[in-house]
């Protein structure tokens, strides 16, 4: 293990830094000497005026606790939803992510420490945005699920349950991806609004959990399970597997077993590969190797489906077979997938099998002919172990445009991504076939493009990681 880096803690209160704010919060309660008790994850913060909580976003203000975090989120981004580890539920689905600041946890190995860690945090990575706004744009770009992710939804209680309540009456599924360090209370509100839980367990150790995580293992195991009591929402698993701390055969068999033992065994468990990040910098990406070991002795345990993550090889570990005929239902690369032999109804189209994968629309299909034509072309390269990125647009004009993707640089034809007069938009390209050297966007005039190297599935790449 190699920490290299330690947290700020000459910086000051992200409110003061970044002009944030207060909204008030929900879950707490006065203890009667002016300080509050905040119930939404098992710290249970007690704080006098004026003190912030472990997370940075929630405070003591006059003896009322308050949410610091409320509407800010990083930029839109349209991704897949493989992109959260989820799997039986409308493979290929675009999604809206948003992310917030601030965090319940401190991992060591955060991918995502620019916006989690608050004390890092730097205002040209945040925007400012309403409920209203956040539905208004997946209806304008016709994406039928909001996606909680990054840094983690939890801390960001009250403007993910007011949003998505709104995307509800809207006819818009809610996707909740996070470590699940959270109260029962906050559970069962969850349980209200959110459609697709996918829940990240870091480890079966309360060492591990305890000093790499600074949370703890129990109160976890019972947020989850307390999620599988309610059958009518979809639930997936992860665990990341990392180097030097839980990638090997002991850990992945006691994460399986609990899984099986717990939840049951359709469940999906994805096994997820580390990049190095944050503070723990000096070890390599996990072993592909040890990754297919950890998986093949799941399934000999008796987990019926069982994906790694994070792996840039196409194989059975990442496709969903049928469990009558062995054809493939469902067949992925990286973050790209199509369904060869899933029906419209859910069933094996060779066998006629009831697949564990439930179809869906989309939200993919014909886009409107461009505004005005296109001009200047950029193209990105994949390198290395790179699948995938974020193509930033912003359209600086006063009058619609539309800029024209191709995931394939060596594509004839591509997608036409429309953007609203003053937009800003952010969306996932991920490479399509291993062969593929890039891809390549044409923008018209009036608007700035970029491409962002995303590391792995949920990361948000910032500013300051690529420009530092």
């Amino acid at each position: 293990m190699a920490i290299t880096a330690a947290p700020r803690a000459d910086v000051e209160p992200i409110d003061r830094r970044l002009g944030l704010p207060p909204h008030p919060a929900r879950l707490w309660t006065s203890t009667g000497d002016g300080r509050v008790r905040c119930h939404l994850c098992p710290r249970r913060c007690s704080l006098a005026e004026g003190e912030y909580g472990f997370c940075k976003v929630r405070k003591n203000d006059a003896g009322r606790l308050v949410t610091l975090n409320y509407g800010i989120s990083v930029q839109l981004t349209e991704e897949v939803i493989e992109t959260e580890a989820v799997y039986h539920l409308r493979p290929g689905a675009r999604i809206l992510s948003l992310g917030n600041v601030g965090c319940m946890m401190a991992c060591t190995f955060c991918q995502n420490w620019a916006t989690s860690q608050a004390v890092h945090v730097r205002e040209e990575d945040v925007r400012r945005y309403t409920p209203e706004q956040v539905v208004e744009t997946a209806l304008a770009h016709g994406i039928g699920i909001l996606s909680w992710t990054y840094n983690d939804p939890v801390v960001w209680h009250e403007f993910v349950l007011d949003t998505a309540r709104l995307a509800k009456r809207h006819g818009l599924l809610n996707l909740y991806k996070s470590a699940f360090s959270i109260g029962a209370e906050a559970i069962e509100e969850l349980c209200e609004v959110i459609d697709i839980f996918s829940l990240s367990l870091k480890s079966m150790d309360p060492v591990f959990y305890s000093r790499m995580t600074r949370a703890r293992l129990e109160p976890v195991l019972d947020a989850i399970r307390q999620v599988r009591t309610h059958r009518d929402r979809h639930l997936e698993l992860s665990n990341l597997l990392v180097t030097g701390a839980n990638d090997n055969l002991t850990e992945g068999a006691k994460v399986a077993r609990w899984v099986l033992d717990e939840l049951g065994d359709d469940v999906p468990l994805h096994f997820v590969r580390f990049h190095p990040a944050y503070q723990y910098t000096a070890v390599g990406r996990t072993s592909i190797d040890v990754l297919k070991a950890v998986r093949e002795q799941a399934l000999r345990m008796g987990v019926k489906h069982c994906y790694l993550g994070n792996v840039p090889e196409a194989g059975p570990w990442t496709d969903t077979s049928c469990g009558g005929c062995g054809a493939v239902l469902v067949r992925r690369f990286g973050l790209v997938s199509s369904t060869p032999g899933l029906n419209a109804s859910g069933c094996c189209s060779s066998c006629g099998r009831l697949s564990p994968v439930v179809p869906g629309p989309t939200g993919h299909g014909p886009a409107a002919a461009p505004a005005v034509l296109p001009g200047r072309e950029i193209t990105h390269l994949w390198h290395g172990e790179s699948t995938s990125g974020h193509v930033s647009l912003q359209n600086l004009t006063g009058s619609p445009r539309v800029a024209i993707l191709r995931p394939d640089l060596r594509a004839p034809a591509g997608r036409a991504i429309p953007l609203r007069p003053g937009e800003q938009w952010r969306l996932m390209v991920s490479r399509e076939h291993p062969d593929s050297p890039g891809a390549a966007l044409s923008v018209p005039d009036g608007v700035q493009a970029e491409f962002w190297d995303v590391l792995d599935r949920a990361h948000f790449p910032t500013a300051q990681e690529m420009r530092p």
